[in-house]
This record gives structure tokens, C-alpha cells and sequence, in this order.
């Protein structure tokens, strides 16, 4: 006999609820099995269920305690197996740590999908909850949604969508908006009111058993907000295909900068679609940009809620392959202000590695995730945020202290500890190996560049990571390991290039390569990681299901996840990796797309970074530029919080230095210059995945 929890971890139940089951041995009669929850007999919530052959019970348990619960099961008055279930409340948190305070509720202004302009109004409590809604809406012939008028009617300019297997149906969906967590999900699937509600066993007869979870974007100004939008439920390419779609506004970066929190919020919102439609055949995740970084680390760090994910624009995470190179662009670009004519226009392009002069501009505006004033939402109350002089105890809307519950405050100026760091970094090394700069150049940017003071202002000093946040930051997988569970899903990382965008452009082709060079110094391959990149004017609405690569790429990687599940079970023996390579689409093979619209050529074959890659016909069509940090010898996974130490070495060093330039530059690397070949300071493996704060 045997108890488990279908809907989440048994550790990580919500608001009450789960779904559970029951696994009689064979010679058992599941007549005979009666299941208790914390003393109280359940068995009338069971039913008898096939399978896959052989009979189990399952039942949805509700109104579960907070704290723990022993599931107990028995055959004829015999104790055979029981289960410690944990429950939290709905509101959380589970794993994420203490709530954000003060924390805007946005009920009032959420106008759910589909619902005409109508909002979910005021919220009931301090948690910002709101009533769960169910609703029937329609696509019109336009593609526009509405509600449905009359349940027992379909609209004359109601459209029809074709399935995947070709049956053609009304454009009709069923939306359920509720909160957890304290935000705002959203879930849709085709669905009629003609149809029988759904249950964990009566599941909507168009929907194919797949659900696409929808990352948002953005990151600045995602602070201490519930937020007024998810990543978008309504998306008609994919419900036309029968794929069920979820999505919470603290899954959107652009309210919620925390990949902590969108993780249990995916979590406890997950749990909620399986108490309603059950257990899904598997779970997608969509997203771009600040959507990538969530489904990189959520399938890393919280493996199970993610079965495979498509991503575009990508970076492995923000903390670490995000502020970096925003921060050193802030550095170059008020270095080059304060010392007008050290460094000409080409010379400060070298230096930075990119391959628009103007992303140094435009990166350099994106270091306002560090300022703590920087982008506050505008109703957030200006006395209860931070200011230096004024309320040096104020929320901070800034990266870090987002995310104190893991890297701590320092006790001694009450601030959120930083795994931020540049001491040693020889801005402008390779450049000055390429004799684009000289050494005096070379000495005065380093001498003079300078650092982020404790607010993300510039300031004369290097920037010097607190060893406590820099270990933290490795061990929680705040910094993307790839080597937890993102080492046994498939990945699917698409990119519209954008290097070249005439204003410049944060979205770099080389953050793709970061997170493969992570994965492959964790795991040793890569193989479960394919690039696919195109230009951007072949979707001019960029990564959308409506964009044909996109779509197939979800299609692909659908493919891909059902093929290793078959793989798997003929030969359980086997690692996922060589489930994943045996299963994987012959679509799905590292390829660009020379050309535009629908005639470009595509070219197969590994992607490449600069300089491996010079002549390769993808790497010369969309080529790997750089970053500062890169350019000054660190690593392109850009894992290094804070580079290993050593002295400055004008004999060993591969620049040309004269006595008295050696003499300076021992001034001005008086404590020393990073060793790329070294681990960086307190750098290690993850600790372990499913962590609590």
C-alpha cells in the first residue's frame, strides 16, 4: 500500500487542498481500503481509478489544517502506510520567506481575461485575495475576446478553432481567476458551458493533457507589488491546439524581480490547476527575457513543476548575468563623461565588448536595478520607501533587497548583503592585447573607473561582494547552476538577434552561450540544449505563439517531452540525459535562419561563440559579441561573483608594461588582479534543490 500526493509535494501543500492517492498491492480490493486525514475518516472523498491497468483510489482532499497532517491508509482496520502532509496557507509563504512589506494590492485594477474591462475588485484581506471567478469567453472572427453572452448559445461571429488533431470546434474557452500566493493567476483551455465542469478525472474534451506556463518579462519597478497583469492566458495559437494555459502576475518579472517567490508562485498555482483539471500530461514553460530567467531557474532549482521549456531572448539569471554587465556599462559610460578625451569613441567600443557602441548608453540606464529609488512604482508610499537621509529603513526597490530572505542584511548598516563585485577586473585587457588601447589607457581607466557605493551610486572605490551573499548566492541557485533539475528537462532557447538594434539592445546573443557553458561545466553536456536564433523581423511581434519558429518550437519540444516519457519507461535504467538524446526531434538541432521572412535559408549545425566560430555561416549572420567583464578575461558563463586574487605580474602579464608603468600598475591593482583560471571567492556548487528561506 502506498499514499501520495499528486497535486504537489506532501511538504508543500496549499490553501487546504490535495489531490491524493491511493495504490492497493493487486490482491487487494480497493472496496476494502479506508484512508483517514488527521484522524478523520476520508474514504468518502475516494474513487476508484485505472491506472494505466491497475486499480487505485484517488480523492481531493479539502479544508486540510495548517501544519501538518498524517494521511493514514488501511485494509480492514490494519494500518498499511500513511503519509506526513504539510499544509500552508493559501496566501503562503512556503518556501520564499517572509513577505515583502509593504506589498500594493492590484485586485482593483486586474481586469481578468477576457472580462470586457470589468475588474476582480477591492481585495477581501491584507493578503490582497479576491473571490475566484470562472467565466466562458469567446474568440470572435477579429480575434477578439469576449464573455459569453448565453451559456446555451454559441455567437454567430464566434470563430472555431482547429485542433491538433484536426477537429474543428467553437472558439470557446473557460477562464478561472483567482489569487494564491498573493497574486493573481489566471488559467484557460478550451471549454464549453454544454460541456461537464471539470474534475481531476472529467478533463475539458479538447484540452490535449499539456499545460503551457506563461513567463513575464521586465524586471525594473518589480517590487513590492501584486501586480496588474499576467504573461497573457488568452493566447489563441495555443488553446486552438488544445493546450491549457497558466499564468499569475507574480510570474511576470516586471512586478515581481524575484525568481524565489515566482517559483512557489508557480508552485502553489500549479497545485490549483491540478485540483481542478488534474494532473497534466506535462507542463511547458513560455518565456522571454525576465520569463527566461524564471523558467531556467525554476526547472533548476524546483524540479518537477517544469518538464521542459522554451525560452527566448535568454539570460541564465539577473542577479549575475544581468547586473554585471549593466553595472560595468554604468561604469564605462561615467568614466568616459568625468574624463573626456581619455578614451575615444572606437576605444571605449573595444573596451566594452558589445557590438552597437550605443548599448553601452543603453545598458548603463538598465543599472537602475540596483538603485534602491530607482524605479519605484508611482503609488507605492513615499514614506514607507527608503531614502538615505530621510528613512534609511524604506523598501528598497532594487535587486538585492528583493531577495534578502537569501542573501541576509548586514547587521552592521541594516542593509541587504550584495554578491556584487569588481575588485581586480582589468577593464579593457583584451583590447589593450589588440593595441586598441595603450597601457597608460589601460592603467587610467582601471585606476579611475571605480565601483557602485551601498545605494548603486558611482563611486571611486571598487565594488567589494559580501562573502556571506556571494556563497548564498551559489548554493540557493541564485546564480543559475544548471546542474539540478535543468540537467534532466529539455531546453529550447530561441533568440531574435538583436545585438545589432541601432540603439542598442540588453537582449545579447552571448547570454545563450552562458547558460550552455553552465550547463555543460555542471553535467559535462549539453545535449538537452538547443539554439535556435533568427532575426527579428520575421515575427515583428516578436516571441508570440503567432510567430511560426516560436509555436514550433512548443510544438518540438511537446514532441520531445512525450518522446523521453516512452523512453523512459521501455528502459528505466536509463539517465534522462540519454532519454533526452534518444528522444529529441530531428527539428530540434542547434540552426539559424539567414535571410528574412518566410524564404529565409536555414542553416544547421553547433552555434559558436566568437572566435571559434569565425567563418561559420551562423556566427558570421549573428555574431557572439561580448561585455566589459568578458573583454577583461572573465569567464562567458559569467559565473564568477568575485574573481580569485593574485598579485599583478608586469613579467607574466600579456600587456607591455615600462618600470615605472608596472610601478603603477601595482597602485592601481593594489589588491591584485582577478585569475580567470581560478574558481572566484566563495564560488560552489548548489545546495541542493527544493530549499526553503
Amino acid at each position: 500500500m502506498s499514499v501520495s500526493v499528486l497535486s504537489s509535494r506532501p511538504d508543500m501543500v496549499t490553501g487546504g487542498t490535495a489531490l491524493v492517492r491511493v495504490e492497493p498491492p493487486a490482491s487487494v480490493d480497493p472496496e476494502r481500503v479506508r484512508l483517514r486525514a488527521a484522524e478523520v475518516d476520508v474514504t468518502d472523498r475516494l474513487r476508484t481509478v485505472d491506472a494505466g491497468g491497475s486499480l487505485v483510489l484517488e480523492g481531493l482532499l479539502t479544508g486540510l489544517a495548517e501544519g501538518e497532517s498524517e494521511l493514514v491508509a488501511s485494509v480492514d482496520g490494519r494500518d498499511s502506510d500513511e503519509l506526513t502532509v504539510v499544509n500552508h496557507p493559501a496566501e503562503g509563504p512556503v518556501f520564499s520567506g517572509p513577505h515583502q512589506d509593504p506589498f500594493l494590492c492590484d485586485t482593483g485594477r486586474f481586469e481578468p481575461a477576457g472580462s470586457d474591462g470589468a475588474t476582480l475588485g477591492p481585495s477581501l484581506d491584507k493578503d490582497c485575495s479576491a473571490r475566484t471567478v470562472v467565466r466562458h469567453v469567446y474568440r470572435d472572427t477579429h480575434g477578439q475576446w469576449h464573455p459569453l453572452p448565453d451559456p446555451e448559445t454559441v455567437p454567430p461571429d464566434a470563430d472555431t478553432a482547429t485542433t491538433a488533431d484536426g477537429a474543428r470546434v467553437p472558439f470557446v474557452a473557460r477562464v478561472e481567476t483567482g489569487t494564491v500566493n498573493r497574486s493573481v493567476y489566471e488559467t484557460a483551455v478550451l471549454h464549453t458551458p454544454a460541456e461537464e465542469d471539470p474534475d481531476p478525472w472529467t478533463a475539458p474534451q479538447n484540452w490535449n493533457g499539456r499545460l503551457v506556463y506563461k513567463f513575464g518579462g521586465g524586471c525594473t519597478g518589480g517590487w513590492y507589488v501584486q501586480g496588474r497583469g499576467t504573461a497573457g492566458v488568452l493566447d489563441g495559437p495555443m488553446l486552438a491546439r488544445g493546450y491549457a494555459v497558466a499564468s499569475a502576475s507574480l510570474n511576470v518579472f516586471g512586478n515581481n524581480c524575484n525568481d524565489l517567490l515566482a517559483a512557489e508562485t508557480m508552485s502553489a498555482v500549479h497545485q490549483r490547476f491540478v485540483a481542478t483539471m488534474g494532473v497534466p500530461h506535462s507542463t511547458l514553460g513560455w518565456g522571454n527575457s525576465g520569463g527566461a530567467y524564471q523558467a531556467h531557474q525554476i526547472a533548476d532549482n524546483y524540479p518537477g513543476l517544469l518538464d521542459g521549456i522554451v525560452v527566448s531572448q535568454a539570460f541564465p539569471d539577473v542577479g549575475f548575468s544581468v547586473v554585471p554587465v549593466v553595472t560595468d556599462a554604468l561604469l564605462l559610460r561615467e568614466y568616459a563623461r568625468e574624463h573626456p578625451g581619455e578614451l575615444d569613441r572606437v576605444e571605449q567600443h573595444a573596451v566594452s565588448g558589445f557590438l552597437q557602441f550605443e548599448s553601452i548608453d543603453r545598458l548603463a540606464r538598465e543599472a537602475s536595478r540596483v538603485d534602491p529609488r530607482g524605479v519605484c512604482r508611482e503609488d507605492l508610499p513615499e514614506e514607507e520607501l527608503y531614502h538615505p537621509e530621510d528613512n534609511p529603513g524604506g523598501a528598497r526597490c532594487e535587486v538585492f533587497a528583493a531577495t534578502q530572505n537569501v542573501y541576509g542584511t548586514d547587521p552592521d548598516t541594516g542593509l541587504p548583503r550584495r554578491p556584487l563585485d569588481n575588485v581586480g577586473v582589468q577593464y579593457g585587457l583584451h583590447a589593450l592585447m589588440e593595441g586598441v588601447i595603450d597601457t597608460d589607457q589601460f592603467l587610467h581607466l582601471n585606476e579611475h573607473i571605480g565601483g557602485l557605493d551601498a545605494d548603486g551610486a558611482v563611486s571611486g572605490e571598487r565594488t567589494e561582494a559580501d562573502g556571506a551573499a556571494t556563497e548564498a548566492a551559489y548554493r540557493s541557485g541564485r546564480l543559475l547552476n544548471g546542474g539540478g533539475g535543468l540537467a534532466d528537462v529539455p531546453v529550447v532557447d530561441h533568440r531574435f538577434y538583436q545585438d545589432d538594434l541601432p540603439g542598442g539592445d540588453l537582449h545579447m546573443r552571448y547570454h545563450s552561450f552562458s547558460v550552455r557553458e553552465r550547463m555543460e561545466r555542471a553535467n559535462g553536456t549539453a545535449d538537452n540544449h538547443v539554439m535556435l536564433v533568427e532575426h527579428g523581423d520575421r515575427s515583428p511581434d516578436g516571441f508570440v505563439s503567432g510567430s511560426p519558429l516560436a509555436l514550433r518550437s512548443l510544438e518540438e519540444l511537446d514532441a520531445w517531452v512525450s518522446g523521453m516519457r516512452e523512453q523512459q519507461a521501455r528502459k528505466p535504467h536509463w539517465e534522462p540525459i540519454d532519454a533526452m538524446r534518444a528522444s529529441r526531434p530531428d527539428f530540434l538541432q542547434d540552426s539559424c535562419w539567414i535571410g528574412t521572412g518566410p524564404d529565409a535559408e536555414r542553416v544547421v549545425g553547433e552555434q559558436l561563440p566568437l572566435p571559434a566560430g569565425q567563418g561559420d555561416r551562423c556566427a558570421d549572420a549573428f555574431p557572439v559579441h561580448t561585455s566589459p567583464r568578458i573583454e577583461a578575461g572573465g569567464p562567458l558563463a559569467s559565473d564568477v561573483v568575485a574573481c580569485t586574487l593574485k598579485p599583478f605580474d608586469a613579467a607574466r602579464h600579456p600587456g607591455d608594461f615600462t618600470g615605472e608603468q608596472a610601478e603603477r600598475a601595482e597602485e592601481v591593482f593594489s589588491e591584485g588582479v582577478c585569475d580567470w583560471d581560478e574558481p572566484g571567492r566563495g564560488q560552489q556548487g548548489l545546495g541542493g534543490t527544493w530549499q526553503r528561506f
